[in-house]
């Protein structure tokens, strides 16, 4: 019997050593085979990615110290229908290496495909030893947009939404010691399917303009981690002015088990408060003398959180966002005081990587570009980033307004009778309109314990938007329901309703911000609510050849920006101009706050703040440093009382009409 158990370990050892060796072969295959795509375009990132991209670990507000990246080169083939997950590659050698977690039609990826509808993915892993005994989660950040999951021959786990993470508990179907397969099939139909509609934001299979190049499959890190058998599944925090923390720590089995919470001093391992409570429930507690976060001063604590076992570690950020009626006019709040919010609207595209930044630093240097000029915000424009571009802005104090990816605006197929006839489609279809709603519950629960969100946004522009009901009011009221620390911006543009607590307009060239005059689609200004530009700007400077983004349909449609001037000097103009109309309209009307378009140029859009490929910033430092500050005094001598400030009774007298009646009719002229 020992004899035989010992012969059965060599055995063992021996398929263990031939596994490993058959996954070392995978790996150089793999690599071998990967070669980077020339692009329409590439960033100065492009070339520093290499075989091990995005290593930094992915979630930052639930951080164990045992953990495995995935990323890296990935066995791709297309497959010829969705009805291919049925019949899993098992043991084969998938024909295309594929550098994960680049989107299939980036050169990046290694793919850059076209109607990368149906797909498989492979991959091979070992689970380091020293994680024996504990659960390994499988996660993936995010997979556009249907996800099926199979190790060692085996289906794990299913799930559907292109922009939100999900987990599997993968221990189960591992292999000891040894090499375990992964497939992944991916399904994205984008907007094929009219009648089926999922959120995409701003892709299309068919690029045009304002619309872009899609993208499908694996496109944000998958990587492994090790827990203890019971562990901490979801940390939901959030911190108030006066220091009042709620937490809910959510934990594998739903079970209610003994938390502790430590708060420390910023940058010190000095506690500053702690709490003891029971998982599964919400927990109310005060931390005392806390500094607060503002984009002024972004101060976030540390934090530590123990479950048994389980250790993790997390941050929050102590503020308060509302609003108040100041004189008059209902302003957004932070921490009390009025507070004029200016950005970009901010698209989160890059050339070589579409939605994937290259690398972490890539995606940093845009926010830094930023806050270098003095902007205190961005719209997170239809699309959900990373983890760690919220930690970013949560560090470099950045507030986000997040939107809502949209579902589709233009339909695939023309002769769809069913359909919208303009190039606006409502969401006709129940099932598409309960999809979208489940998803925008995925973000707030996905996104709502970073510091700086102040607002989400439901609607763009009506584009997908339900028409039968006024749907905004009760999507409204689940957002408020799910999230009540965040002001919520109901629809973006057009088809306003009434409901949330913005009137947000959207206007260009220049703006139109809580003004006595209007333009359709817009709607007169609503002064129970916040007066806001939504979105304005998109001057337009067509640059040399090497900073476009070399696709003939693109090039072509250069024409259709808003406005195009002719250098920069002159492009620098006409912002300054609409910079300070935003200005004067904060001193005599109601505006609060704008979005002005865009961070960078996007394929055929040359309206940015710097070129798609980053390696040109268009800004006049010094002179859009000067107007955006020259905003946030305006607001603040305004809520103050100045009597510097003027008031539109002050000069409208120079506008007033002398006479009623037309003299022309009566020939008196």
């Amino acid at each position: 019997m020992h004899l035989l158990s010992g012969v059965y370990a060599s055995l063992l050892l021996a398929t263990a050593a031939l596994a490993n060796g058959n996954s070392r072969f995978f790996r150089r295959s793999a690599e071998a085979g990967y070669e980077l795509k020339k692009g329409p375009l590439d960033t100065p990132w492009t070339d520093q990615v290499g075989l091990n991209p995005w290593p930094d670990y992915p979630r930052p507000q639930l951080q164990r110290p045992q953990w495995k990246s995935l990323n890296g080169v990935w066995r791709y083939e297309n497959a010829d229908s969705k009805d291919a997950v049925n019949s899993p590659p098992f043991g084969t050698n998938l024909t295309q290496s594929v550098l994960v977690p680049f989107c299939l039609e980036s050169a990046l990826s290694g793919i850059m495909g076209n109607y990368t509808i149906n797909s498989w993915y492979q991959t091979t892993f070992e689970v380091p030893s020293s994680w024996s005994g504990d659960r390994v989660i499988l996660n993936f950040e995010a997979v556009d947009n249907e996800a099926t999951v199979f190790v060692n021959k085996q289906k794990v786990g299913f799930h559907k939404g292109g922009y939100f993470s999900f987990s599997l508990d993968v221990t189960d179907y591992l292999v000891a010691n040894g090499t375990n397969e992964m497939l992944v099939f991916a399904y994205d139909p984008t907007d094929s399917d009219a009648h089926n509609q999922i959120p995409i934001g701003k892709q299309t299979l068919r690029p045009s303009h304002i619309f872009y190049t899609p993208c499908s499959g694996i496109w944000q890190s998958v990587w492994l981690e090790s827990v203890p058998a019971s562990y901490i599944t979801k940390l939901d925090l959030s911190a108030d002015m006066h220091g009042k923390v709620n937490v809910t720590v959510h934990s594998s089995g739903n079970s209610s088990s003994p938390v502790e919470i430590t708060f420390y001093e910023p940058k010190s391992d000095k506690v500053k408060g702690s709490a003891k409570f029971n998982s599964g429930s919400p927990f109310v507690f005060t931390v005392e003398d806390v500094r607060l976060w503002s984009p002024d001063e972004p101060v976030l604590y540390d934090i530590t959180v123990k479950m048994g076992s389980d250790t993790v570690k997390s941050y929050t950020g102590f503020r308060s966002f509302g609003k108040a009626n100041v004189h008059g006019i209902m302003r957004p709040t932070l921490n009390g005081e009025s507070i004029f919010v200016f950005g970009p609207l901010d698209q989160g595209y890059w050339p070589d990587g579409l939605y994937t930044p290259p690398t972490k630093q890539a995606m940093i240097s845009d926010l830094h570009m930023l806050k270098n000029v003095s902007f205190n915000m961005v719209r997170k424009h239809i699309k959900v980033e990373p983890a760690l571009f919220y930690e970013a802005c949560d560090r470099i104090g950045l507030l986000v307004m997040q939107d809502m990816p949209s579902m589709q605006t233009q339909v695939m197929n023309p002769n769809d009778t069913k359909a919208c006839p303009d190039d606006f489609v409502p969401v006709a279809y129940e099932s598409s309109q309960v999809e979208f709603e489940r998803e925008l519950a995925l973000m707030i629960e996905q996104l709502k314990s970073y510091t700086s969100i102040f607002a989400w946004v439901i609607y763009n522009e009506g584009w997908g938007q339900e028409r039968r009901g006024q749907p905004s009011y009760r999507l409204t009221d689940m957002v408020k329901s799910l999230d009540p620390t965040r002001l919520v911006n109901s629809v973006t543009g057009w088809h306003d309703e009434g409901a949330g607590d913005f009137h947000d307009n959207h206007h260009y060239a220049n703006p139109q911000c809580g003004t006595p005059f209007y333009s359709i689609q817009s709607t007169p200004y609503d002064p129970k609510r916040i007066g806001f530009q939504g979105e304005f700007g998109g001057l337009g400077h067509n640059t040399t050849q090497e900073h476009l983004w070399k696709m003939p349909d693109a090039i072509a449609k250069i024409n259709e920006t808003y406005e195009l001037d002719l250098d920069l000097r002159v492009w620098n103009y006409r912002a300054h101009r609409f910079l300070d109309e935003l200005r004067e309209q904060t001193e005599l009307f109601a505006c609060s706050g704008g979005v002005y378009t865009q961070t960078t140029d996007v394929e055929g859009e040359v309206n940015g703040l710097a070129t798609y490929d980053r390696r040109l910033v268009r800004m006049n430092t010094e002179m859009w440093r000067g107007d955006i500050e020259g905003m946030y005094k305006a607001l603040e001598d305004r809520d103050r009382g100045q009597e510097k400030r003027r008031e539109w009774s002050a000069v409208e007298d120079a506008f007033e009409p002398r006479g009623t009646e037309n003299p022309w009719i009566r020939g008196e002229l």
